[in-house]
């Protein structure tokens, strides 16, 4: 029986599709070419505090939160907060659990109502059909269709968003997070770490110019997180935005700017050079 999906091209053979980058396969985040993002040198220890939120002149930010907050009653889990995210900046997202990351992340990604304020992509408000053609959000509890396989689920994605020429990528992404063998397989059958890394090919077989990721590499093994890494270095090189809350020291390295925030209160804005995780964490 012939292979439902595409197989990937051997190395030492022309094919009719153009071979895998050797960083990685090839994602179509919808921004401009930009120069892959270098590893930066190990932090140090210290601090900056945080800084207003910026307010130049321009264009709309690929991500701009006005004010947005949310409460459950009398408990705060995100306190008002003002927030710019440029086009092609690459942010890491840092704190303790219940410090209002995931709570960010999900209203920002339309998922979840906020109190008061708002949150817009390039201008157009989060949740609006312009606005989600632009985001890709991978969440830290991904769920999936019971009777769709991998290849199927990709299928469903890609489509979703006007893609016709995905197979080729879909099977080069598989092969890149070590899941081709699974493509028929129903990811809902998967462990955590596989679960995830299907996930991860669902994220980047669309288009997006932003990418809101929540704790990516929880339940990766080390093969996986290296993966994830070149998939992120690859986006962000093609100019898209990252937003990826994560403790992974790996990507702290690669990203210039950090937030932090303790019991929904943003308490650091700033360089990733010299910071010391833990402690704005703890």
């Amino acid at each position: 029986m012939s292979p439902t999906h595409p197989k990937r091209p051997e190395r030492s053979v022309a094919a009719k599709h153009p071979p895998k980058p050797a960083a990685g396969p090839s994602t179509t985040p919808a921004a401009p070419t930009k120069g892959t993002v270098p590893a930066k040198p190990a932090p140090a220890q210290g601090a900056a505090p945080v800084k207003p939120p910026r307010k130049e002149a321009g264009p709309p930010p690929a991500l701009g939160a006005d004010g947005i907050t949310k409460t459950y009653g009398e408990l705060v889990a995100l306190s008002p907060l003002d927030l710019r995210v440029e086009h092609g900046e690459g942010i890491v997202l840092i704190g303790h659990n219940g410090s209002g990351k995931t709570t960010f992340l999900r209203m920002a990604a339309g998922l979840l109502e906020p109190s008061d304020g708002s949150v817009s992509f390039d201008g157009h408000e989060a949740g609006s059909l312009e606005a989600r053609a632009r985001v890709s959000f991978l969440s830290d509890n991904p769920t999936f269709y019971e009777d769709l396989s991998v290849w199927e689920h990709l299928e469903y994605v890609a489509r979703l968003h006007g893609r016709d020429d995905w197979e080729q990528e879909a099977a080069d992404l598989l092969g890149h997070l070590g899941l081709y063998e699974r493509a028929d397989d129903l990811p809902v059958t998967f462990s955590r770490g596989m679960r995830q890394k299907a996930s991860i090919a669902l994220g980047f077989i669309r288009p997006f110019e932003v990418l809101l990721v929540d704790e990516p590499f929880v339940g990766l093994d080390a093969a996986g997180k290296s993966a994830l890494l070149d998939l992120l270095d690859e986006a962000h090189g093609r100019g898209a935005a990252l937003l990826v809350a994560t403790h992974e020291l790996e990507f702290v390295r690669r990203v210039d700017r950090c937030l932090a925030l303790r019991d929904g209160e943003l308490t650091y804005d700033g360089t990733t050079e010299g910071i010391d995780v833990l402690s704005l964490v703890s």
